[in-house]
């Protein structure tokens, strides 16, 4: 459950949500090339691919002196669905309704 909260708060902000968008768009960026597309500054785009690495939700890859950003394969979908599955087995029964 951890997990996924802390992948809805990567979600909580425009920029990050670009960014995935963009990643997902084109499959491997670096900094400036996020910076540059969205006109983002570079510690604030450093700071939200810090943020998406802590969750796991990027990886990234050494390429000569650059470093790429890429989305982990179907990362977030999976937690959610993941989460949701284990979260659903431990829910109580319905009461139901006694007028039903």
């Amino acid at each position: 459950m951890e997990e996924l909260v802390q992948i809805g708060k990567i979600l909580s902000d425009k920029n990050r949500i670009k960014i995935l968008a963009l990643m997902q768009r084109e499959t491997e960026l670096c900094v400036c090339e996020i910076c540059d597309t969205l006109k983002l500054s570079q510690p604030l785009v450093s700071r939200h691919l810090k943020q998406m690495r802590e969750a796991d939700v990027v990886q990234t890859k050494q390429s000569g002196k650059w470093i790429l950003y890429s989305l982990r394969e179907h990362r977030i979908m999976n937690c959610f669905l993941d989460t949701i599955q284990t979260e659903m087995l431990k829910l109580p029964n319905i009461i139901q309704c006694k007028t039903r």
